[in-house]
């Protein structure tokens, strides 16, 4: 690895990926970390710690230290990067350079809270980019043309919708309903109709494997397991993807909204170069069955999932490292 090194995050709400100059992505873990509350220090990041949701004993505490897409609690964020910096890079002795990924509707203070968090984790310095831009970059498209560009950025905490043009956002919207709304969904939802409590990760599995916000050729469904309200015991249950439509379709028609208002507030040329080159949908909720086919039919603009949706973002902040 290098000295000295450019460092690209996407430091997402459900994932973070990590780009380095020279190599490509080097890290994709879970944003959790599992902290011992007797000791105030960290049992472990990622993967290892996503495991421990739900799972662990009373002294041990696995967080997301992120929620809709913005830190929630600045010293775990701190102490992941930190974790994540370490595991990336060749030497301690040189502070990397960071550019880092943030929603296009955060604050001022919220941006601070994200340079901070990564300057205290060990970086030389921080740049921030929005990620809708990111994600167009990284989905191939060249943000630089006089033309307009539609990118819909679905992540885990926030949907960011923009239009893009000569290297910049002309309009934009986020809102914080994306992947984890999803799974919350679908967790009320067989709590009311089945009785049922699920956990973040069962839903999360259903939506993956079954998850539908428009109607399947084929129906589909799995069997989950979780506890019976009315008895305590653990109880088995069949979900059907049309039970799954039914959950999500409030998330899917907010996000709908989101893009048909982004539509309005563009300058007529732009949405003319839109309806002839169409939406870009990124991130990993852009993977939900039928979202594109959703999409098209409410704004007549053809819709296409990116090459590696779930990427895009950090791919597009190596493409800035390496410009």
């Amino acid at each position: 690895m290098l000295f000295g090194q450019d460092i690209g995050i996407d430091l997402g709400t459900a994932t973070a990926l990590i780009y380095m100059r020279g190599h490509g992505i080097v890290l994709r873990e879970p944003s959790v970390v599992a902290i011992d509350k007797d000791t105030d220090t960290v049992q472990c990041v990622g993967e290892d710690a996503q495991r421990m949701i739900g799972r662990t004993p009373g002294n041990i505490v696995a967080v997301r230290p992120l929620r809709e897409g913005v830190i929630s609690d600045y010293d775990t964020t701190e102490k992941m990067i930190r974790h994540f910096l370490k595991k990336v890079s060749a030497s301690n002795f040189f502070r990397p350079r960071v550019v880092v990924c943030v929603p296009s509707g955060v604050t001022e203070v919220e941006k601070r809270a994200v340079v901070d968090a990564c300057i205290q984790a060990g970086a030389k310095n921080a740049r921030l980019v929005e990620e809708p831009l990111a994600a167009a970059i990284g989905a191939g498209i060249d943000v630089y043309e006089p033309y307009g560009s539609m990118v819909v950025d679905i992540g885990g905490g926030t949907t960011d919708v923009a239009v893009i043009s000569l290297g910049g956002i002309v309009v934009s919207s986020s809102v914080k309903i994306a992947g984890d709304a999803f799974d919350d969904q679908i967790i009320k939802y067989i709590r009311k109709k089945h009785s049922v409590v699920i956990g973040e990760r069962t839903a999360e599995d259903i939506k993956i494997k079954i998850g539908c916000v428009y109607p399947r050729d084929i129906s589909e469904s799995m069997t989950v397991r979780g506890r019976c309200i009315l008895t305590g015991l653990p109880k088995s249950v069949e979900i059907t993807s049309g039970e799954t439509l039914e959950a999500l379709s409030e998330p899917a028609a907010a996000i709908v909204d989101t893009v048909r208002s982004v539509l309005e507030r563009t300058p007529p040329e732009l949405v003319g170069d839109i309806s002839s080159s169409g939406i870009v949908l990124t991130g990993g909720g852009a993977l939900i069955y039928g979202l594109d086919t959703l999409l098209k039919e409410e704004t007549k603009i053809d819709v296409r999932v990116a090459d590696d949706a779930v990427s895009c973002v950090v791919i597009g902040t190596g493409k800035i490292l390496e410009q």
